[in-house]
């Protein structure tokens, strides 16, 4: 198996988000040498490495590029660095540590699509991040690199703006993206008309993970046959997992996209805290379904986690030892999507709330019997029922929790507490029923 590295070999280099650095180590050949290229034979390239996005939905990166209209103009490239999936924190690496390498993706991409205006959508809790790649922008510009002549030498203009957020997560939607960033209310748009046809202000655009764009410079440079070597199947190359929780060593790997769950966090992540064992896994980011400690032998490529009921998603592996109480940390991740529901569909806007408030109800002692019957219901009534994947991104997790766990969900009520210990705020239930206010009464 191969150890290639694409992303990360910079990173441990104190400059390496400067431009006179990234030039040092070979940055911009790769552009030169798309600028010597067809067009089309740039998305040739990128279709043959089996690229697929880095985001979340896994779509192969050169197809989508040939969705396209023919004829319309302008078009818009537009990056999404919203980074807001919990347990997810690889992208704002990329751009801390290697902003130029992103920068060479957007201009390869933009020239071979015919576009001359990009945008980065940037998560708002992301200040730092936004100066780094404002200072890194304003390099080029003064390089010459952007503006009128692409690189200082071809006679194609390419302007890239940063454009910052408000920490909403429904933003990294890629359609209430566009709405965000055209000064609207960012609310999912109905699907089809797709970005690729009628995306910002209008106009064909593509929508592309920070991450998926960083690999373009390395595959222009070394063909998208070598890319596609690093991988397997349809998929190809190295992608970053950003592993947290109950392990030793955790923190974002750069791995091929085929890499075992298992040996990621045994090995390279040292094993779990305290020598404990491993009850539960999120390989994706928390939308996914969770895995149980027995089922992490796999591969973590897109098509081998669709084939064991999870989802590759953002690279987001969050790791769960055998003292946690899978009630709890289902309750928080519910918490985070019923407050990041943007409200637009009913079965989001209301079932959300509906199954944290149950989930409290259960985790304090105060579940009655049929309650967890009744969280998988409503999970199976919001799953595939709203405009956008945020209702399906609440529901999966409800789902997978409930029949991977569904002993300690029933434990929780028929015992009237939390086996893994009582609250910071009492043990009597007059306290825990004030603390959850009234959530009984609502459910």
């Amino acid at each position: 198996m191969s150890e290639t590295l694409i992303l990360t070999p910079r990173w441990g280099t104190k400059d390496s988000h400067t431009l006179a650095s990234y030039r040092r180590d070979g940055g911009y050949a790769a552009l030169a040498k798309a600028l010597a290229m067809a067009p089309s034979a740039i998305v040739d390239e990128v279709k043959a490495s089996n690229l697929r996005g880095r985001g979340g939905a896994g779509f192969a990166c050169g197809l989508k590029w040939t969705f396209l209209p023919k004829d319309v103009r302008p078009r818009y490239l537009t990056v999404n660095a919203d980074e807001s999936e919990p347990g997810t924190f690889k992208d704002r690496y990329i751009i801390e540590y290697d902003p130029h390498m992103l920068l060479e993706g957007i201009a390869i991409a933009c020239y071979a699509n015919d576009i001359h205006t990009a945008y980065i959508y940037i998560r708002g809790e992301f200040k730092r991040q936004a100066e780094i790649l404002e200072v890194a922008i304003a390099e080029e510009y003064q390089a010459g690199i952007l503006g009128p002549r692409l690189l200082g030498k071809l006679d194609f203009a390419l302007d890239v703006h940063v454009h910052r957020g408000a920490g909403a997560y429904i933003c990294g939607e890629e359609s209430a993206l566009l709405e965000s960033l055209e000064g609207k209310k960012g609310y999912p748009r109905l699907k089809p008309p797709f970005p690729a046809v009628i995306g910002l202000y209008g106009k064909p655009t593509i929508i592309n993970n920070v991450e998926t764009i960083a690999n373009v410079p390395w595959i222009v440079q070394h063909g998208g046959a070598a890319f596609a070597a690093l991988g397997v199947g349809k998929s190809g190359g190295t992608r970053l997992f950003c592993v947290s929780g109950h392990v030793n060593r955790p923190g974002v790997y750069e791995k091929p996209v085929h890499y075992n769950l298992k040996r990621l966090i045994m090995e390279d992540c040292g094993g779990v805290l305290g020598g404990r064992q491993v009850k539960a896994v999120i390989p994706g980011g928390s939308s996914a379904p969770v895995l149980t400690g027995d089922e992490i032998d796999v591969s973590m490529e897109f098509d081998a986690l669709k084939a064991v009921g999870t989802m590759a998603g953002s690279g987001g592996v969050i790791v769960m030892d055998d003292s946690t109480c899978m009630v709890r940390a289902l309750s928080r991740i519910s918490k985070f999507y019923a407050d990041e529901s943007c409200g637009q569909c009913t079965p989001c806007r209301e079932g959300t709330p509906w199954m944290e408030g149950l989930l409290e109800r259960i985790e304090h002692g105060l579940g009655v019997p049929g309650d967890v019957d009744k969280l998988a219901q409503m999970a199976n009534n919001i799953g595939g029922q709203t405009i956008c994947a945020l209702g399906d991104a609440a529901a999966m997790p409800v789902q997978s929790f409930v029949k991977k766990f569904r002993a300690e969900f029933e434990r929780h009520v028929t015992e009237r507490r939390c086996p893994f210990g009582d609250h910071a705020w009492g043990k009597n239930q007059e306290t825990r029923e004030a603390v959850i206010g009234g959530v009984t009464a609502q459910v």
